[in-house]
């Protein structure tokens, strides 16, 4: 088992850096984009990235390093002009990654706030996307789960087929229809609920309230997805030859079916509970534009719409090491959940 988690962890590893990297180089090869604002904020945003190693400062224009990026006026400097020209993409790769590293700096932000820390912003907006989608996870799994339950042990019955039917239908409804019909019906026309994220300075009761439709609108789509997938599993356990060996020893169907049948039908369920945390946070961007919410799902799509490409890059690299953390722990979650497996142990 220690050995099985070691071997993970260093692909995960592996793989964080292969992505990076490919991520960097792309990025790198957009057009470059300067900070908004004033000649002050710009002479400030160049300075640091020529301390990064991002960017080459000289006094004097030079023909040898490409297109001059900004030739700073001598109003700004203080004295003469000031040229500033893109370090060959080598060059800031590995003061990118030692930056990293060394200081925990992911860039500069251009757009969403100028010569701010881009990992500072995320960090700043991680809470609100976490918690949403956590939520949305608490009730989306047992909700689902009980209703695969009720539907496998009616199966072919009414019960059956009326969630069997609304599975189809809601699982077949994109995300963004369904938070738009939420926000039509309970914000717009009914006016029940807050139509946009509510602010932090804002009440707790509206605050509360703010979390009903975000919630509701990731749920609808995990519940339905978990119904299908508990009934399925349940269903093959129940007709299994084990099951029916339990019953010829005299246990009732009741004792069957919780002493075996929930038991194994658990197995593939269980883990699947954090993929589905990594489905749901990749699916909120969409949700938290809609919403106005201030999450990094809503940060990705603004960098995007700004070209503020190290924000979306730093972004991207979260996004990557949250699914590759899950993917590592669904991994080891299964040597625990179903003993039969062993992981990394040679028959």
């Amino acid at each position: 088992m220690p050995k099985y988690v070691i071997k993970r962890l260093l692909l995960a590893v592996l793989t964080c850096f292969v992505i990076l990297t490919l991520t960097f180089v792309l990025m790198k090869m957009l057009p470059f984009t300067e900070p908004t604002g004033s000649l002050s904020i710009k002479w400030a945003y160049y300075n640091k990235q020529v301390n990064l190693g991002y960017v080459i400062y000289k006094e004097t224009p030079v023909n040898n390093l490409g297109e001059c990026l900004w030739e700073a006026p001598a109003s700004v400097t203080g004295g003469n002009p000031a040229y500033f020209y893109k370090a060959p993409i080598i060059s800031q790769y590995f003061n990118w990654l030692g930056n990293i590293f060394t200081k925990w700096d992911w860039g500069t932000s251009t757009a969403i706030k100028p010569n701010f820390s881009a990992m500072d912003i995320i960090a700043s907006r991680l809470p609100v996307s976490m918690s949403i989608n956590i939520i949305s996870v608490v009730i989306a799994v047992p909700l689902g789960i009980i209703l695969g339950i009720v539907a496998a042990l009616n199966k072919n019955k009414l019960t059956d087929h009326i969630i069997s039917t609304a599975v189809m239908v809601f699982i077949s409804v994109p995300s963004f229809v369904i938070i738009s019909l939420l926000l039509l019906w309970f914000c717009y026309e009914n006016k029940w609920l807050p139509s946009q994220w509510p602010s932090s300075g804002l009440s707790l009761e509206k605050r509360f309230l703010g979390y009903i439709i975000p919630v509701v609108s990731l749920s609808f789509g995990s519940v339905c997805g978990y119904t299908r997938f508990t009934r399925a599993e349940l269903c093959e356990v129940m007709s299994s030859d084990y099951l029916l060996l339990a019953r010829t020893k005299g246990l009732t169907k009741r004792q069957s079916i919780i002493r075996h049948a929930l038991r194994n039908a658990m197995v593939p369920i269980v883990p699947s509970i954090i993929a589905e945390f990594i489905g749901i946070l990749g699916g909120s961007m969409i949700l938290e534009s809609l919403y106005t919410i201030p999450g990094i799902g809503r940060l990705f799509i603004d960098c995007i719409n700004l070209k503020d490409y190290n924000v979306l890059m730093t972004d991207m690299a979260v996004f990557t090491m949250i699914s590759l953390a899950a993917g590592v722990l669904l991994d080891i979650s299964y040597g625990f959940i179903d003993q039969r497996i062993r992981m990394g142990d040679k028959k």
